[in-house]
């Protein structure tokens, strides 16, 4: 199943962030998300009410980069981080535990 990354960080992420904000600190960090041939966001589980907007943030505690076929592959199956990872196809600069927590965001739009 393809996913409209960039509908899913426009709209779906902001408003299971607008709906579940509690649960979104809880995970808590700021991340940079860099979607090769989709876009760049930052999304932010500090702040509140927690954010996800389209750009660049220098203040990240982690950055993720994967092309957006990759992200496709992730969202399909998100057990597939850990193997385009050790391929090099998913590159994580900064706090590596919180980009482990990344699929507990995206739990929050079940």
């Amino acid at each position: 199943m393809t996913v409209d990354t960039k509908k899913l960080f426009n709209e779906e992420i902001p408003g299971a962030l607008t709906r579940r904000g509690d649960e979104a600190r809880k995970i808590g960090g700021k991340y940079q998300l860099n979607i090769g041939g989709a876009g760049n966001w930052t999304i932010d589980l500090v702040s509140n009410p927690p954010t996800a907007v389209e750009g660049t943030a220098t203040d990240a505690a982690v950055t993720i980069d994967v092309a957006d076929a990759d992200f496709q592959t992730m969202v399909a199956d998100p057990s597939a981080g850990m193997k385009l990872f050790f391929a090099g196809k998913l590159k994580v600069k900064g706090n590596q535990m919180l980009a482990m927590n990344l699929t507990k965001l995206f739990n929050l739009l079940k």
